[in-house]
């Protein structure tokens, strides 16, 4: 099969180049249009419920509300697992769901489920809520917010009220969670003294306050041909508002007023937590994406909107939204690829030049790395997996690899047309190339399947480690399969193209004109080592292309070293069998770190 698909590319060049040119192109564009994130996506789908009951008890939380919430979602179709945490008045559910289930799905469905308990809450608790959709490695971007002008209050007013409603109009948010500060309220503190001497209770002052920030909806008023909506307008908008409040009115008319009752004013709520930055008090913002959302580019965005945040904040506030950047970690190991590709490809550069002494052989080897983790990034963008250091660190692994079939056809195509120079009558290039590329197939085919079966081990983790360690192994496998599929088509098509001379490729022109069949089995070398045995068979008008320093120095170091070798049977024997025995006696050594 290998053979009929390097006959077939050699028989069409020109289609070969075409092809392999447009798919480099399009393969580079489709490449950046590839979402990116740090690591697979290793969480299975799963839906939090919370729910809030101020002043209830851990133990009261978890019988009145955990319960009956888990007791409903316990048997939703595709649930897997179902967790739960209880504390001072918070109840938290989180239900995990099997690899496969559609997220939204699965929110419809609890939602569904959750309520036919909600009625059965006790008085005060809040409706439960599910929380925004994120990954499980969500965290997008954190930033800061410090001053010495303006306090901690109006720093979390900003960050609450002007930077979260900004930043969730971006597309592939999740949600924008401050710390820090102080959550701003408005706040009634009632003088017990003041209800005595007014004689009114506490939880009058409540109600009024309740029923006082309301619009009451009216009528419609007639005139003419005109409409008029009546409207009892009673929203608060100013502490003055709301000390303005009627509380009770006297018999006498008098009416008692928040104000005359409590100290009404703007106050901090109660602190759960706090915010520092550089040893400074701050609020610190949290950004999550949301789910399958690309992280680069959504970064890009929230950075852009931020920046323009940042050029209208009061004078004396001080952002800083490099305080964590989930991006940096994907661009880092983005850039550690491509260091490893320049390096990778200086070394194969200069390896190949100093063994072939020829910059077009180290060319064609060298376009095949490029080539065959871009066909590999083509696999995985056909499967659905995204560029994550996973993926990343496949694509890693194997460039020492993928250049391997390429290297190992480009030289032994070189040396078969330097042999076949120094025949007295050479055979055409074309068929030099093809046999030069057909008869190491069988090795190179193994060798890539051996390599290929060490890696299916992968495959079989099962869980987190299979959902981590799979794409590792897929972009892995799928570059050296491309690397396979390069050095049968692309690589014997480029041998013949750069390796072969201009008059040679004339003379085969000529020759496929007549009507001769150049890849035809009978133009095989009958002794391929038999091409350069004789140096005296070389015709005086052909000039032989010689083997490069380093080869011909390396060839005779080999040779006298061998040659000794071969007289001292029992001595190299002997040493291989210590060596084995040394081995062999460390293995309790090793027996430790795999059995920690």
């Amino acid at each position: 099969m290998f053979n009929a698909i390097i006959g077939w590319s050699l028989n069409n060049k020109l289609l070969v180049v075409l092809a392999t040119a447009i798919f480099l192109g399009a393969s580079i564009y489709l490449v950046g249009q590839m979402p990116v994130d740090v690591f697979p996506e290793f969480a299975p789908p799963q839906v939090v419920v919370q729910t809030e009951a101020p002043g209830l008890s851990s133990e009261d939380v978890e019988a009145l509300i955990t319960f009956p919430i888990e007791s409903a979602v316990n048997g939703t179709p595709g649930v897997d697992t179902v967790r739960s945490s209880s504390s001072v008045g918070i109840s938290a559910v989180i239900v995990v769901f099997k690899w496969g289930t559609n997220i939204y799905t699965a929110r419809q469905l609890i939602n569904e489920r959750i309520q036919s308990v909600t009625g059965r809450f006790t008085a005060g608790t809040k409706p439960p809520v599910m929380l925004p959709v994120t990954s499980a490695v969500g965290w997008l971007v954190k930033y800061s917010l410090t001053s010495d002008k303006l306090s901690p209050m109006e720093l979390r007013t900003i960050s609450d009220w002007q930077i979260r409603p900004r930043i969730l109009s971006i597309g592939g948010i999740a949600s924008v969670v401050s710390i820090g500060g102080e959550v701003k309220q408005y706040q009634v503190l009632v003088d017990p003294l003041k209800l005595r001497a007014f004689d009114v209770t506490l939880a009058q002052v409540k109600e009024a306050v309740e029923k006082s920030n309301i619009n009451v909806p009216g009528a419609f008023l007639y005139r003419g041909g005109e409409e008029f909506v009546v409207t009892g307008v009673g929203r608060i908008t100013t502490l003055d508002d709301l000390r303005r409040t009627v509380v009770v009115v006297r018999n006498d008319g008098t009416p008692i007023t928040l104000g005359q009752l409590a100290e009404v004013k703007l106050g901090p709520e109660i602190k759960r937590g706090d915010g520092a930055f550089m040893n400074s008090p701050a609020v610190i913002g949290t950004i999550s994406k949301a789910y399958g959302a690309d992280t680069l580019t959504t970064t890009r965005k929230v950075e852009k909107v931020l920046e323009e945040i940042k050029a209208k904040l009061p004078a004396g506030v001080q952002m800083n939204y490099h305080v964590f950047r989930q991006a940096d970690f994907i661009e880092s190991a983005i850039k550690n690829l491509k260091d490893a590709l320049w390096q990778g490809g200086v070394i194969v550069m200069v390896v190949l030049f100093l063994f072939l002494y020829n910059f077009r052989a180290s060319f064609i080897s060298l376009i095949a790395m490029p080539l065959s983790l871009l066909a590999g990034l083509m696999v995985l963008r056909a499967f659905g997996i995204e560029i994550n250091s996973m993926t990343l660190g496949g694509l890693a692994i194997a460039i020492g690899i993928v250049v391997d079939d390429a290297i190992i056809d480009v030289e032994n195509v070189f040396r078969r047309l330097r042999l076949n120079r120094a025949l007295p009558h050479p055979e055409p290039v074309l068929g030099v190339v093809f046999k030069g590329s057909t008869e190491i197939r069988n090795s190179i085919v193994y060798a890539t399947f051996i390599i290929i079966i060490a890696f299916f081990p992968v495959f079989l983790l099962s869980g987190l480690e299979g959902r981590i360690f799979t794409p590792l192994g897929i972009a892995f496998i799928a570059s050296v399969l491309s690397s396979l599929f390069v050095a049968v088509t692309t690589t014997p098509v480029l041998c013949y193209l750069l390796l072969t001379r201009k008059e040679e490729r004339e003379h085969d022109r000529e020759l496929v004109q007549s009507g001769v069949h150049l890849l035809e089995p009978e133009t095989a070398f009958s002794n391929p080592g038999d091409a350069g045995s004789d140096n005296s068979k070389e015709s005086s008008h052909v000039e032989v292309e010689k083997e490069g320093a380093l080869v011909r120095f390396l060839k005779g170091e080999y040779k006298r070293v061998l040659h000794h070798l071969l007289n001292r049977f029992y001595l190299v024997m002997g040493v291989s069998l210590i060596l084995l025995i040394s081995a062999i006696a460390m293995l309790p050594f090793f027996w430790p770190l795999f059995f920690a």
